[in-house]
């Protein structure tokens, strides 16, 4: 059964699209896409070979076809007429952002990317922020005892900045549940940053960053 976290990233994937799967694991997702019908096709694609062994044995016994698994590491062997939608998810955000920085192919206006961050995702934000990309939507999820933000993002060619709480919510509001959960975290972990620097005089600079930054998720917690 796939979680509710993958079934987030399946719900933006645009219907009839071909799409590759980057870190794919054991294919959980590409079968997923296949069989409901959303996805044309898709690339499995994994570095390691393990993985991608368990990725053929799970696509055997769910009958389907349609799926190409492929060892590469990232969008390295990867065509740009391979695809219309790529999928990030299940890794930390410095590691995306990395893949997405080595990948020219994504400079471009109709590849969507769907991104899920397990970790660091304030880090994947400014990435996409300075190099180009524009977030089109975020969604929080809350999924087995974990909070999760998944991401549609396309290329505009262009830089923006954006206030230093965008980097750690992006545009996730505080009008759901997930929502609150999401940027309540985020609060918490900067406020316990301020307050540790609170009384260390040679961290005077980081202590307003933190402290700033924190009323400033505190407003938007409260909708002010």
């Amino acid at each position: 059964m796939l979680s509710l976290r993958l079934k987030t990233v399946a719900a933006l994937v645009p219907f009839g699209a071909r799409v590759c799967d980057i870190g794919t694991d054991h294919a959980r997702l590409p079968i997923y896409l296949i069989q409901s019908g959303i996805a044309k096709s898709v690339i499995a694609a994994d570095l390691r070979e393990k993985p991608l062994e368990k990725a053929r044995e799970n696509i055997r016994f769910a009958g389907v076809r349609g799926i190409d698994t492929r060892l590469c590491n990232g969008f390295d062997g990867i065509d740009v007429n391979e695809f219309d939608a790529a999928v990030i998810a299940g890794i930390g955000g410095e590691v995306i952002s990395g893949i997405i920085d080595r990948a020219d192919i994504l400079k471009n206006a109709d590849k969507l990317l769907i991104l899920q961050p397990t970790t660091s995702p304030e880090i994947l934000r400014r990435f996409l922020c300075e190099n180009g990309f524009m977030a089109e939507k975020e969604i929080p999820v809350f999924d087995n005892g974990k909070l999760y933000s998944v991401m549609a993002v396309r290329f505009a060619g262009k830089t923006k900045e954006y206030a230093e709480a965008y980097y750690y919510i992006g545009s996730i509001s505080p009008d759901t549940p997930a929502g609150v959960m999401y940027i309540k975290k985020q609060y918490n972990r900067i406020a316990k940053c301020a307050k540790a620097l609170e009384d260390i005089p040679e961290k005077v600079r980081e202590y307003e960053y933190y402290n700033n930054l924190s009323e400033e998720l505190g407003r938007i917690l409260n909708g002010v």
